[in-house]
């Protein structure tokens, strides 16, 4: 005798695939948040640091009138 819990559910498949296509979306859109992060803070801390090893920003005076 066959086991009807081990037959095959075409509506499972189609709702467990398209879970996997919002995980999947969901994943990407994550990860891409987390890598734009990454970078605007280790952009921010190279900025940091040449200010402070090349004394910070200058002040340009204009020349002076006479």
């Amino acid at each position: 005798m066959n086991n009807p819990w081990l037959k095959k559910n075409p509506f499972m498949s189609m709702w467990l695939t398209a879970a996997n296509r919002a995980a999947g979306t969901a994943s990407g859109h994550a990860m891409s948040a987390g890598r734009s992060q990454v970078a605007a803070a280790r952009a921010e801390a190279t900025r940091q640091v040449l200010e402070f090893w090349t004394g910070g920003p200058r002040k340009t005076t204009g020349k002076k009138r006479r």
